[in-house]
């Protein structure tokens, strides 16, 4: 299992201690301590990184003011698109690498990484497209005299990217791809289970002519490393996605220099299907809501509400579709499950199929940890539970794994009510085909991101964004990139 036997791979891996990056160039803890990072497949030490302390982020945070104030706020617009460009160009031909490396880091099948490949080089081409809208006004003014008046912006300064493991090598995107665009600098946290992409992508971005400092990568824990960055005073903005919890201890970090803060953080996320909706096209969009990437998804629509006179054909129907699927090794292109994240996470999600039992959902599939040849990794089988009340912990607390709660409505209404009831508000989805049904419920949902009869669509130029306690800032489009810059107003007398 997990052959690294590509060149690419064997590479990048043949010291499996892997530094910080700092400055363009490979820099050791200061410490000299170091944390494992797990291969999820079998359990086996893939990598052994740089744990980051306060010291570190101090480093990195002043290698990214350095090149902020330096050559980088010199580059123009079209200097920079140009940049972007050889970056997308660099990444597309040392993409399989990337998408392996993924793969054995944090377990995701190669089905999937290799799967997001032009997704992910459409965002870098996005921002590539953003670096020329960056734009101010010239406004009228009533002011005696000979006034002009106007807005421009600029980047913000030095921002701090704390991404999630369930799917690095597209997360650090949202934070690289507006630094460039823009004109910022970028201090880098990515979580301690999975870092190898980001800092192999931090090598690239190098290769391709980003200048030292403008993009930095720092490894280590979360409460150490991530809380350094957060509450940093020479950080001016923290893109964050993971946790609610975390994502309100972050708030509070920021609050010393008032950061601005960009917050995707927990969801639990209403699928609703109604009796008149195309099964053939609800059922396996609704499963692969919640099993895609073994489930370890934001807005992954864990909440799945059926109509009641359809509900139990449809449970018979998803149970049907989840057998199908392969769970195994995340390097056979024929596998759509790989493993969770971490002994820790499959404990926790472990816990969460034990407690939905106990509290009388039915089991009507899996609900297991899968043995046999995968016994050393951290695999579950798809999991589906029946006849769910919304009131349920597994309906109310965020799983982040393959777990389906089935839960039955009667009425438009209360499909609405219970899909609300609930503090996240991150995405939301309805199958159906009646055009009413469909206004009411995409107007009714609190969600930052609503779908219907598809799920987990993601276009770059739109963007998404979170609700109520899954966070506030937004992702993609134009939005995404004014959180990287401030606006000042300029007034210029002409006498």
């Amino acid at each position: 299992m997990n052959d690294i036997s590509k060149p690419p791979v064997v590479n990048f891996l043949a010291n499996p201690e892997k530094d910080h990056f700092i400055d363009g160039q490979w820099k050791p803890s200061l410490s000299g301590e170091r944390v494992d990072s797990f291969n999820p497949a079998n359990g086996r030490v893939l990598a052994k990184l740089a744990r980051g302390t306060k010291d570190d982020v101090d480093v990195a945070v002043a290698a990214a003011r350095r090149a902020f104030e330096g050559p980088w706020s010199r580059f123009t617009p079209h200097q920079r698109q140009a940049l972007l460009i050889k970056v997308h160009d660099l990444i597309e031909k040392n993409y399989d690498e990337l998408a392996l490396l993924e793969s054995l880091d944090m377990g995701a099948p190669v089905a999937r990484t290799a799967g997001v490949k032009n997704w992910m080089l459409q965002v870098i081409m996005y921002f590539a497209s953003q670096t020329m809208n960056c734009n101010g006004q010239t406004i009228q003014n009533s002011l005696p005299g000979n006034f002009t008046t106007m807005t421009i912006q600029a980047p913000v300064g030095v921002v701090g990217g704390i991404i999630p493991w369930n799917g690095p090598l597209m997360s650090q995107w949202w934070v690289v791809g507006a630094a460039l665009a823009t004109g910022c600098t970028a201090v880098m946290k990515p979580a301690e289970d999975a870092s190898l992409t980001v800092l192999r992508t931090a090598e690239l971005l190098i290769e391709a002519g980003v200048p030292p400092g403008v993009v930095n990568v720092v490894t280590g824990l979360g409460s150490e490393a991530g809380a350094a960055l957060a509450s940093h005073p020479g950080v001016d903005r923290i893109a964050f996605t993971g946790s609610t919890q975390t994502g309100r201890e972050i708030i509070k970090a920021s609050a010393g220099n008032m950061k601005r803060l960009q917050l995707e953080l927990g969801g639990k996320s209403p699928d609703i299907v109604f009796a008149d909706a195309d099964l053939d096209k609800a059922v396996p969009g609704a499963a692969m809501a919640v099993f895609s990437n073994t489930g370890q998804v934001c807005y992954a629509g864990t909440r799945l509400f059926v109509e009641r006179s359809i509900h139990e054909a449809f449970v018979e129907r998803l149970v049907a579709f989840g057998k199908t699927l392969k769970v195994g090794d995340p390097l056979d292109p024929t596998v759509q499950l790989g493993p969770l994240i971490s002994q820790r996470q499959l404990d926790r999600v472990m816990s969460y199929v034990s407690i939905g039992g106990k509290e009388g959902a039915q089991l009507a599939s899996g609900g297991g940890r899968v043995g046999g040849a995968l016994a050393g990794g951290y695999f579950i089988e798809p999991t589906i539970f029946s006849n769910v009340s919304n009131s349920m912990t597994i309906a109310r607390e965020e799983i982040f794994g393959p777990v389906i709660s089935v839960i039955p409505f009667d009425t438009a209404d209360e499909a609405l009510r219970l899909a609300n009831d609930t503090e996240y508000g991150l995405g939301g989805a309805v199958w159906t085909r009646s055009v009413n049904t469909m206004t009411k419920m995409m107007h009714g949902i609190k969600a930052g991101t609503v779908w219907v009869n598809c799920y987990g669509v993601v276009d770059p130029a739109v963007g998404f964004g979170g609700y109520k306690q899954s966070g506030y800032g937004w992702k993609g489009g134009p939005q995404h990139v004014d959180g990287f810059l401030y606006q000042k107003s300029v007034c210029i007398n002409g006498d």
